[in-house]
């Protein structure tokens, strides 16, 4: 049965982790070289200190169930508040995206991303290509496994724990129950490679200079290159001043109450299609909408609340820095509690296919950033490329968290770039349709089929995006 005292003292620690993690990386050197986030250190701490580590140790020395140390420092209740936490806190940092931002409109929005769409739905359809080969050409024939275990790559390293947790089921029905749990091993190694690999990589990026230490010079204003945060100007400051004249209440409680309605929106735009699906095509039973996650749709439901309160002229309401706060503390909770909740024990079941999957996805992540978003991207491109790699090596929270790395300033426009491709892609892959479909689409037509299908869409977006960023790069006479 739910506590909030539980939930209260769970939320208390991960204060006191994340004080624990300053003054850790304030002393160590390699943590401050590196720009480790205080959020990845307080999350590794919580992991070290969990039952997955410390009560693991404790066990190996002969401590019963009973002993305190059996589970870790952590009391089971306030490990299950954490666990639940990544995927619902997720849903704030999209739904505070865009409030207080000026929305622009489809065709700058299309213009801002193009590139971005390109790299990342690269990214997603290589997984699959990738993943589907290994399984047809090496892992069925040597190990007879399943052929839908080609599509686990993608369902865990860019959907992540909770796809990979809502997917059981239907590897259940799919007479492949052991999908379930290879997906949250291969969901847990790709959010802890993720990190790794991106922290090592933007340490790497500095010593060559990718990360640039100015900001190029654009003489078009095209919204491709520049998006540096706006300065509220007078109307906005005098508006607020006289809305809040008499308003007994915080600003920051206020726009919290935004960012809330902006997460429900998104909740009743995902109820709306889920029961379009059961008067449709659900009906014979072929469901996509219930898998896909909330915060794409929350991401949605933010955009509507700022257009409606511009409409209204009321968008001096939404300030813009306390938007960016609050995404932050919840960005902080979710990396922290997906971190400490990481089941380290998953790893053991079908070795050999689970170090095989991990392998080709990892090289396949790294490789693509390190030759594919130069090409594809054509400013900024380590700044840009690194958020999606992060986000197709574990959770969009590992992307964001290494933009941050490398642009904490948001000097590139990296940040924004990464939330308005999020419309062109979370609702097809990293959870949405089409990850949510592919298990039933391998069953049904075969992994040859599904096969062709990908490696179509992987071509298809990586000429696009190769083709578009020389065309940027004449157009704007860039190097």
């Amino acid at each position: 049965m739910f506590n909030l005292l539980n939930a209260f003292f769970a939320f208390i620690m991960l204060g006191i982790l994340v004080l624990l993690a300053r003054y850790v990386k304030h002393n160590v050197r390699l943590f401050k070289t590196l720009y480790l986030p205080e959020s990845i250190i307080a999350g590794v701490i919580a992991l070290l200190l969990g039952p997955g580590v410390l009560g693991a140790i404790a066990n190996s020395l002969g401590a019963n169930a009973d002993s305190y140390l059996a589970g870790g420092i952590f009391p089971e209740a306030m490990r299950t508040v954490w666990s639940q936490a990544p995927g619902i806190f997720i849903n704030i940092v999209f739904a505070a995206l865009f409030l207080g931002e000026t929305i622009p409109n489809p065709k700058e929005v299309w213009r801002k991303t193009a590139p971005q769409v390109a790299f990342g739905q690269s990214l997603a359809w290589g997984q699959y290509t990738i993943g589907i080969l290994l399984v047809v050409l090496v892992l069925s024939p040597l190990l007879g496994v399943d052929p839908i275990a080609g599509a686990l790559i993608e369902i865990a390293f860019e959907g992540g724990h909770g796809t990979a947790a809502g997917m059981a089921g239907t590897f259940t029905q799919l007479g492949f129950p052991e999908g379930g749990d290879l997906a949250l091993g291969l969901a847990t190694v790709g959010i802890v490679s993720g990190i790794m690999f991106g922290v090592a990589l933007a340490h790497w990026g500095r010593q060559k200079g990718y990360i640039q230490s100015e900001l190029e010079e654009v003489s078009s204003g095209d919204a491709q290159f520049q998006e540096t945060a706006e300065i509220e100007d007078q109307r906005i400051l005098e508006g607020r001043a006289r809305l809040m004249q008499n308003l007994l209440v915080d600003p920051l409680s206020l726009n919290f109450g935004f960012t809330g309605l902006a997460v429900v929106i998104g909740w009743l735009i995902l109820r709306a299609l889920t029961w379009i699906e059961s008067i449709a095509w659900g009906r014979g039973g072929f469901e996509l909408i219930a898998a896909v996650p909330l915060f794409p749709m929350a991401l949605i439901g933010g955009i509507i609340v700022q257009l409606v309160m511009k409409y209204l002229d009321l968008d001096c309401l939404i300030v813009r820095r306390l938007q960016e706060r609050i995404g932050g503390v919840a960005l902080d909770v979710v990396v922290v509690t997906a971190l400490a909740s990481i089941n380290l024990a998953v790893l053991g079941a079908n070795l050999g296919i689970f170090l095989s999957l991990a392998i080709a996805g990892i090289t396949w992540n790294i490789l693509a950033f390190i030759y594919l978003a130069p090409r594809i991207l054509p400013v900024y491109w380590f700044e840009r490329g690194i958020g999606d790699m992060g986000q197709s090596m574990g959770v969009t929270a590992t992307g964001i968290l290494l933009i941050r790395m490398v642009d904490a300033d948001n000097r590139t426009g990296a940040f924004e770039s990464f939330a308005y491709k999020q419309l062109f892609f979370e609702p097809i892959v990293g959870g949405g349709l089409f990850t949510a479909a592919a298990p039933v689409l391998i069953s049904q037509f075969g992994a040859v089929s599904v096969l062709m299908l990908t490696s179509g869409l992987l071509a298809f977006w990586l000429i696009f995006g190769l083709i578009n960023c020389q065309r940027i790069k004449q157009q704007f006479k860039l190097v």
